[in-house]
């Protein structure tokens, strides 16, 4: 995974692996620049109170969970596990289809929390990335195109 230290999401994502706990300050930095969704649906107030209720309460788990249930609505917790003192985490965007098949965004950590948090940075990382194209691009020709099928 190649980190641009210019971009903010891989900032945040290197913060968020250097990070050896929760804070709030650290969930609102998170918050701040990586959930765009969540101000367009705090409109209605509750979204907003939910989340600041799990901040306040250092349910950091929950809210992970509930971040990426409201930022991210086409992707799914596929795979939580903890081996050898860390966590892997894996979202996946398509989770009907096998795993070899599947787009999945992993991610780990040593807390939980934090290797939730470190998986949706992944996701948002790929959706704003170019991908590659299967389709090559044509470009215009500036002359006139002129048939030559013999229709006869």
């Amino acid at each position: 995974m190649l980190v641009n230290p210019n971009d903010p999401l891989d900032w945040l994502l290197g913060k968020l692996q250097r990070a050896r706990a929760v804070t709030p300050e650290l969930m609102a930095e998170f918050v701040a620049g990586a959930c765009s969704r969540l101000p367009l649906l705090n409109r209605t107030g509750k979204t907003a109170g939910d989340i600041a209720g799990l901040v306040q309460s250092s349910a950091w788990v929950d809210a992970a969970l509930a971040l990426i249930q409201l930022e991210l609505p086409g992707w799914t917790l596929r795979r939580l596990a903890y081996d050898e003192g860390e966590w892997h985490c894996a979202l996946s965007g398509q989770p009907a289809l096998p795993v070899e098949l599947d787009d999945v965004a992993d991610a780990h950590h040593e807390v939980l929390p934090l290797a939730l948090m470190c998986a949706f940075l992944e996701v948002r990382r790929r959706a704003g990335a170019p991908r590659d194209q299967t389709v090559p691009q044509v470009l215009q020709a500036h002359t006139h195109a002129v048939c030559c099928d013999n229709f006869a």
